[in-house]
């Protein structure tokens, strides 16, 4: 008789979310991303956040915005479709975070 599982172990997004949690609780958050992203994942991850402070922001253009970040114009309406299905709130939110961790800022 064999013990082995014959469906994956990790079937929710909320499970992700709660791993990647308890990474950033012991300081490894890191750690656990390098090891789940692709060197090419994490710069497309880079150019999301990059996005969306844009858009956010609002001084640009999509267009401008895809000339400053080297992305398709698609890219940029896909984040610009994204933050349309979230409230202000959360809107703000975002704003704020990436505002304080800009080093811009």
């Amino acid at each position: 008789m064999s013990n082995i599982q014959e469906t994956p172990e990790f079937t929710e997004w909320q499970q992700v979310i709660d791993i990647l949690r308890q990474a950033t609780t012991e300081h490894k958050d890191d750690t656990l991303l390098r090891l789940l992203l692709t060197p090419d994942e994490r710069s497309v991850l880079l150019s999301r956040v990059n996005i969306l402070h844009e858009l956010l922001n609002g001084e640009r253009s999509q267009r401008k915005i895809s000339e400053l970040l080297g992305v398709g114009v698609a890219t940029i309406t896909r984040g610009s479709n994204e933050l349309k299905h979230h409230d202000e709130d959360t809107k703000a939110w975002l704003s704020a975070l990436l505002k304080e961790q800009s080093p811009n800022a």
